[in-house]
């Protein structure tokens, strides 16, 4: 098992990733903060995320990247993303687990995890990331309006064990930080959800059209190839998947 250098464990805090920023000076690469019970868990963009207290994984984890521009910035959720598909996978061996852009978790279409990736910048570089992990566990039923949320236990009806789940999530994840680039991007390519083709919603001007992913770039944008020919590159929150 990789070293987990500090692991701060908290009865409730109001988000995970809010309280790794206020003690950021004192942490090393690979540190971890969880809490049984977040109060304003937040994911892309502010969308909420719903965690029954002691029942799942809220925790974020602070990763602290190598001389990497801050154009490359995506590479660290490509990381974060299949760390996490590389533990579910094999838990779930008859379900599809992929990657639904730019970084929830599905499970044949329903979301069993959410990643907020918060970057901060020392000039042209990435200095440290935080990403913020909600992964539904032991969580039997869902109560807000989220559309297609899943967990573990629903799924196989096994409770699982929440601390040995972290230590395996945050080895995978920080084994992933260790591979080279371009074979990383090229696993994440292959895992994303409806790669090669779906129904999508410009969300500036509500037309709704079909593509393929023709690809990702290092600053996180996606590039959809419309069945027009057209090509079509967007930022997060610019296009939304029509499930």
């Amino acid at each position: 098992m990789t070293d987990i250098h500090h692991v701060i464990r908290l009865d409730e805090c109001s988000s995970t990733n809010s309280y790794m920023v206020s003690v950021v000076s004192g942490l090393s690469h690979g540190a971890v903060v969880i809490t049984d019970r977040q109060t304003a868990g937040r994911g892309q963009r502010g969308n909420s995320w719903e965690a029954m207290p002691g029942k799942n994984l809220t925790f974020s984890l602070f990763i602290k990247p190598d001389a990497m521009p801050a154009r490359d910035q995506f590479y660290i959720s490509e990381a974060v993303a299949l760390g996490i598909t590389d533990i579910l996978r094999p838990l779930l061996p008859d379900n599809a687990v992929a990657i639904k852009w730019p970084n929830d978790i599905y499970v044949d279409d329903c979301k069993i995890c959410g990643i907020l990736i918060e970057n901060s910048l020392i000039g042209s570089s990435v200095g440290y990331s935080i990403a913020g992990i909600g992964l539904n566990v032991n969580q039997q039923s869902f109560y807000s309006d989220a559309p297609n949320p899943v967990s573990l236990v629903m799924l196989t009806g096994v409770q699982y064990d929440l601390s040995k789940l972290l230590d395996d999530v945050v080895d995978a994840i920080l084994s992933r930080l260790l591979q080279h680039v371009y074979e990383r991007h090229a696993d994440y390519m292959s895992s994303l959800y409806r790669r090669e083709g779906a129904g999508y919603r410009d969300m500036s001007t509500g037309e709704e059209f079909h593509a393929i992913i023709a690809g990702i770039a290092p600053t996180g944008h996606m590039t959809l190839l419309d069945t027009e020919g057209n090509s079509r590159t967007y930022a997060f929150k610019e296009v939304a998947l029509v499930l």
